[in-house]
């Protein structure tokens, strides 16, 4: 089933749930992906797009989460998270920090990268290989971890 098919899904179920806070995440998220197919043409969202648009979401989700927090803003920074964690279920599932080190590692040695020149290079290839499994703030630390050793 595709991304779009199911959130239609979810959304009539959170609708029958008088679920606010989904419904309210979902509506937003169907509307990124009308306004993502009406600007586009006639041509339809790949996976690939539908989930850049997912993590482009709960992204802000969470960075407006994190201002509100700073602050002391619970009641605006709670439901912001809870609406990233009923996106967060459209996403693939996440890599691990260890499983992230590893696969970047492997990059590194096959590249045969040395040092903090080559980020852009490392960066380029993990960001293409782990979409829409890890963050690329998580990827980039990684990187800038392991290649600084």
């Amino acid at each position: 089933m595709s991304l779009q098919k199911e959130l239609m899904e979810q959304i009539k179920t959170a609708m029958k749930a008088k679920d606010t806070v989904s419904l309210e995440a979902l509506r937003a998220l169907k509307s990124a992906f009308l306004l993502a197919n009406t600007s586009g043409g006639d041509v339809e969202l790949s996976k690939e797009d539908e989930i850049k648009i997912v993590q482009k979401l709960v992204k802000q989700r969470k960075d407006s989460a994190a201002l509100y927090l700073e602050q002391n803003r619970n009641d605006l920074a709670d439901p912001e998270l809870a609406q990233a964690k009923v996106l967060e279920q459209f996403l693939p599932k996440q890599m691990g920090e260890e499983e992230l080190r590893e696969a970047v590692n492997e990059i590194i040695q096959k590249t045969g990268a040395s040092s903090m020149k080559d980020m852009g290079k490392i960066m380029g290839m993990a960001s293409k290989q782990f979409a829409g499994k890890a963050d690329g703030k998580a990827i980039s630390t990684v990187v800038k971890e392991l290649l600084s050793k």
